[in-house]
Order: C-alpha cells, then structure tokens, then sequence
C-alpha cells in the first residue's frame, strides 16, 4: 500500500465499539468481547476505505496527565473513580470494558498493529507527535473534536471524525473547520479553550459559546491578542464581552496549554508498515481469535491488513 499513517485514537474508538455492541457477545469462557470484535471491524472498515501504508494504534499511558490537571484542576476531574498517588487516577470505565482493555492490547499485538503511548501523555498527544513529525499525508482516526487543531492541508492531515457512526464517517479538512465553526484549523485550540468542552472539564468564558468565541477569533486572530484587547478598551469588543474575558483571565492563562495537544513527543515507533503476517503469526493470530470467539470480525481485519486468512 503506498497510502498514508492512519492514526487511531484508540480509546475513542473502542469505547465507541463498547456502547455499539450488545455486552452479551462473550468469548467461550464467558469474557466479554464487545469491544474487541466492533474495534476489529472499526478497524477492517477504516484500512479498507482509506488505505493506509501504515497504522497505529495511539493509547492513553496517562488519560489525565498530573501536569494538565496541575494547570486546570476541573480537567476531566468528572471522570475521575479513583485518584491515585504518583500515578494516573482510575478513569470511569463499565467494568466490562475494563475486563476488555488487556485482551484489545493482545489482539492488536498478535494481528501486527503498532501500539504507541507515551508516559504521562494523552494519546492526543502521541497522535499530535507523530503526525506533526511525518514526512508524508496522515489520517487521524478520532470522536474528539480537540483534534481538529492538527487538521493541516499543506502537511496533508486530516482527521476521519467519528462523532455521527462508523457508517456516517466525516472527513475534516481545513475548509470543513472553516465552514462548520468559522474560525481556521489552527485557531481551533484558542476557539476550543473560549468555548470550553464539559465533556473534557474546561469550563470556557462564561458567556461565550460558538458563534461568540469565533467573532473574537476572527477580530483579533488569536487568544493572546484577545486577553490584551480584553486590558484596555478596544474597538471590535463589547464592554459586556471584555468584562467576560477579564474574569476569565486566570483560566485563559492555562487553557491553551491544557487544550493544545503536544506535538514535540520523542516516540519510539515500531514499523508501522501494513503487511501481511507470516505464517506463523498468521496462524497464531487466528488461534488467538478463536479462543477468544472473535468470530468473522477477525477474518475481516486480518483480510483488510493483507493477509489470506485462508492459508491456514
């Protein structure tokens, strides 16, 4: 294949797969493996449609790093089960998804998908690394919106957006952000942090939503340039909208660097490369998918990633 580097926001897509599917799918032993055998379609679908030359699976190592949360107590904070001392805080995850987590790892392993994480970081930020750092065009895999701010057209990146289904997938390009948010792709985090996001705990500037948050954005250009209109009185800013801005200042102060993905990650990276297995692992990986009842989802994925499932 001679496509792009897929990038999958991991997680997103198998909690995705998790809700999507009925928990009474079940391995032989009674495991659950929803999650598994929607992730290995997701995946089978995702290869066959775009053709990537090579895929990654991206992962949470820390899903809310110390350093963000440090910087904006409120992020993700409503996750949060269990806070956890020198370590990442246990996340609210269905117990039978957590039962599924070490089992998507193994399979993803055993069917020669690259796993990438990085300690103390996001797969957002894994995901911003590696494409930022690419020679060639990347395809980002995700639900999350925040990604929108690596969408490059020049650099050849782009985010497949899943947000509406895996048959309604959205391909986001720079004139998408454009048209659906005004503002550009490389506002978008500034956007992002003005408007805030409950999903993640960012609470914005009260009183600035979408449409608010863009006509900023388009007056002054950026989020430095609207704290310093917001100091002194300035054309292109309403009274009611500086003082907004002006009470907000301590959290302005912080947000860019909790909502802008890292993008400078030294990452060791495996090969990547979409291939077709040897033999050995070729049969190793269907026996794997038959103890664990993965059924037909296996054969698709292992078909899409170029291997004659037939062979053994």
């Amino acid at each position: 294949m001679t496509g792009p580097l897929m990038l999958l926001d991991t997680a997103s897509l198998y909690f995705r797969a998790f809700h999507g599917l009925p928990d009474t799918l079940r391995s032989p032993d009674g495991t659950p493996i929803n999650a598994v055998r929607g992730l290995l379609d997701f995946i089978a679908k995702l290869v066959t449609e775009y053709q990537p030359a090579e895929l990654i699976a991206c992962w949470d190592d820390d899903w809310r790093p110390a350093w963000r949360v440090d910087l904006l107590h409120s992020y993700k904070e409503h996750r949060v089960t269990e806070a956890v001392s020198g370590g990442p805080d246990i996340e609210e995850t269905p117990a039978m998804l957590v039962t599924q987590i070490p089992i998507i790892r193994q399979v993803l392993d055993a069917f020669g998908i690259a796993v990438v994480g990085a300690p103390e970081h996001e797969a957002d930020d894994v995901i911003g690394s590696l494409a930022t750092q690419a020679s060639g065009p990347v395809d980002v895999v995700t639900g999350d919106r925040d990604l929108f701010q690596l969408v490059d057209d020049a650099s050849g990146i782009r985010v497949i957006y899943t947000a509406r289904g895996m048959s309604k997938l959205e391909v986001v390009t720079e004139s998408v952000v454009r048209d659906k948010y005004g503002v550009e792709a490389s506002q978008y985090a500034d956007f992002a942090a003005l408007r805030g996001d409950p999903s993640d705990g960012l609470p914005g500037v009260t009183g600035v939503g979408d449409k608010t948050a863009a006509g900023l954005i388009g007056t002054f250009g950026d989020l430095d340039a609207i704290i310093a209109a917001s100091a002194e009185r300035n054309e292109g800013m309403s009274e009611s909208v500086r003082a907004k801005i002006l009470a907000a200042a301590d959290y302005l102060t912080v947000a860019p660097t909790v909502v802008g993905v890292v993008r400078t990650l030294d990452l060791d990276v495996p090969d990547a490369r979409i291939t077709q297995l040897a033999i050995d692992k070729l049969t190793a990986a269907r026996r794997l998918a038959v103890d664990l009842g993965l059924g037909g989802a296996a054969d698709r994925a292992l078909r899409a990633l170029g291997n004659d499932v037939t062979a053994t």
